[in-house]
């Protein structure tokens, strides 16, 4: 902590520029960042927090830890490769894999709508169980809370995770250095289309599948050899160009990438060129310029 004693409080969002929270707001990008630089940060100022990593490092009693939540509100709940039960587990299993760190144990806020089918609750359980047991994980403590019928859009979760840090290295945003280069664990894209498509009910000539997965083992396995690594993020929300965006702030150094060498698979680009995803896409613009009018 900085040791500062607050004494009193002002929003220091604009809010006479945005006297609403807006969908853009928890998008990842530029409205995210803003939220997070001028509201949260300078609000819980600490040390850990001020890395902006993908979760905190923290020392108890000798031992590094990493600490992290998440919140998930995916719809639909089910889509190609995955629901929101492994999208939870997995998530929170992989910002703790960013930090460095094992990934040993997660809690679970689960908060349902009134009417929630009682087999649609237990398919996201069991997946959650399964999605665990394959990330050598144990799902430990959590809490339940209902909300009225139309208010929470069938379900949404909550994780949290513990990880130890088992090596001395530092992997953060802030220990990016200049000649860094940026590598890629695979192709991007997929599971943003799969999800879209599901929720728009596009039908593509192929379908495209998430590529939700947990990614503590590649890591262990980076770190073993030796590699100098100095950060790893895992691209959610606003994908690759948010990712790189954040880290390029919190290091102070410009990041120089070739699109063309991006890896995106054709049905992901063919699914980004389709008129009807564009749709999609200006539909979700009309909604959040609507509700700038509104506020």
């Amino acid at each position: 902590m900085t040791g500062k004693r607050m004494t009193s409080f002002e929003c220091p969002v604009p809010i006479s520029q945005y006297p609403r929270v807006l969908l853009a707001h928890g998008g990842g990008g530029q409205f995210t960042h803003q939220l997070i630089e001028r509201m949260f940060v300078p609000t819980f100022d600490n040390e850990a927090l001020s890395e902006r990593h993908d979760g905190a490092r923290l020392e108890v009693e000798g031992a590094r830890l990493a600490f992290t939540t998440d919140s998930y509100v995916v719809r639909p709940l089910f889509f190609p490769g995955g629901d929101i039960g492994t999208l939870a587990v997995n998530g929170t299993v992989n910002d703790l894999a960013m930090c460095g760190a094992r990934p040993l144990y997660l809690s679970v806020g689960l908060i349902l709508e009134e009417g929630l089918a009682m087999d649609t609750l237990w398919q996201v359980v069991a997946s959650m169980r399964r999605a665990a047991d394959e990330a050598g994980v144990r799902l430990v403590t959590g809490d339940t809370k209902v909300v009225d019928r139309g208010k929470g859009d069938g379900l949404y979760l909550n994780t949290a995770g513990i990880g130890v840090i088992e090596h001395d290295r530092v992997i953060a945003p802030t220990r990016v250095r200049p000649g860094d280069v940026v590598l890629l664990s695979g192709d991007i894209g997929r599971h943003g289309m799969a999800v879209m498509a599901a929720r728009e009910g596009l039908g593509f000539e192929s379908t495209i599948e998430s590529d939700c997965t947990p990614l503590a083992a590649p890591v262990r396995a980076l770190l073993d050899e030796g590699l100098e690594v100095h950060c790893l993020r895992d691209l959610t929300r606003g994908g690759l160009a948010s990712a790189l965006v954040e880290i390029a702030r919190t290091s102070k150094l410009h990041t120089h990438v070739d699109e063309a060498r991006i890896p995106v698979r054709a049905d992901v680009r063919g699914g980004v060129r389709d008129p009807r995803s564009g749709s999609a896409v200006r539909r979700q613009r009309r909604a959040v310029r609507r509700l700038r009018r509104a506020g």
